[in-house]
């Protein structure tokens, strides 16, 4: 699927999203329910940004197993149709890369009643990824930029994580793009895997995909990567003289590797109920461990980094 043009106004999407709520609250209201689920029992449904499946599959996993009366039930998706599942009664926690906004913390407040919950969990970083036959390696940010916008001397196609409007695409709009349009090279996969897939089988191709997607699962220090891609050198924003990095967990930490963003939990519940309880799973020692182990940046835990020679 082509993204063509793509231009997103985040505002007009956001006062779209509110009006969607509140016509799903005029014409059905709050649905109350009761608490049968404890924050280490029951079965929840969860919205999660595709982005981090493979760390979300592995943090559930963990937790059922620790806790066998436990179900939590994860979809996949664009960020954006996992906050509209937050004011439906399809979940009662998201996975997203960001906090509400005061409009929509109040309208979850005022409207259905809720005071939801937020938690930052980890920081990910937006890699960039090459095929393996590819001799450009290094980017700077001007270079990425003019990619998106189909302006640069490289002639590559670059290849997002969706369909719609995932986080990704959002990231890339907002914070590279500053609200410029994409240019017609961009297109769009079915999602990170497609994006892995489709790079791996293309010299031409050039795609953003999280951290989590590309880690060597089998390297114990978290310094390697994926061989089915290369993952490309980006311009570092705090490094002097002028560097270029990979998106190492120490990169991350220490802001030199500059597509970053958080990761964030939102929960819905008046009780504690079974998504309080996977939060403070994650946010805690051994959820924190599960972000560490895949390529991510946890937030509560104390990392140490030394200089070493790679």
């Amino acid at each position: 699927m082509s993204l063509n043009g793509m231009s997103f106004n985040w505002r007009r999407q956001a006062c779209w999203m509110m009006a969607f709520w509140l016509f799903s609250a005029c014409s059905n209201g709050p649905v109350k329910k009761e608490a049968y689920d404890t924050p280490t029992s029951g079965a929840i449904h969860i919205s999660v940004d595709e982005s981090f499946k493979p760390v979300i599959d592995e943090q559930i996993k963990v937790f059922e197993s620790s806790y066998p009366d436990a179900k939590i039930i994860a979809h996949y998706k664009a960020e954006a149709d996992c906050l509209k599942d937050l004011i439906s009664d399809s979940t009662r926690m998201v996975i997203i890369t960001r906090a509400l906004t005061w409009e929509e913390e109040r309208f979850l407040k005022d409207t259905l009643t809720y005071s939801p919950s937020q938690e930052k969990l980890a920081y990910d970083a937006i890699t960039l990824i090459v095929n393996n036959n590819s001799k450009d390696t290094i980017f700077d940010l001007a270079d990425i930029r003019s990619l998106l916008k189909g302006t640069s001397g490289y002639k590559y196609k670059v290849v997002m994580d969706g369909l719609t409007a995932t986080s990704t695409v959002r990231y890339a709009l907002d914070s590279l793009l500053k609200g410029q349009a994409f240019g017609q090279n961009v297109t769009a996969a079915k999602n990170s895997q497609a994006v892995i897939d489709y790079v791996a089988a293309n010299e031409d191709a050039i795609g953003f995909v999280g951290v989590s997607w590309i880690g060597d699962q089998t390297d114990t220090n978290m310094l390697s990567f994926t061989g089915k891609v290369k993952i490309a050198s980006v311009e570092c924003v705090n490094c002097d003289p002028v560097a270029y990095v990979k998106p190492y967990q120490a990169n991350i930490g220490l802001k030199r590797y500059p597509m970053v963003r958080a990761l964030q939990a939102v929960v819905k519940e008046n009780f504690q109920g079974l998504g309080s309880g996977f939060t403070n799973f994650l946010i805690y020692e051994r959820g924190q461990l599960i972000f560490r182990k895949a390529y991510l940046w946890p937030v509560r835990m104390a990392l140490g980094v030394r200089k070493t020679n790679i």
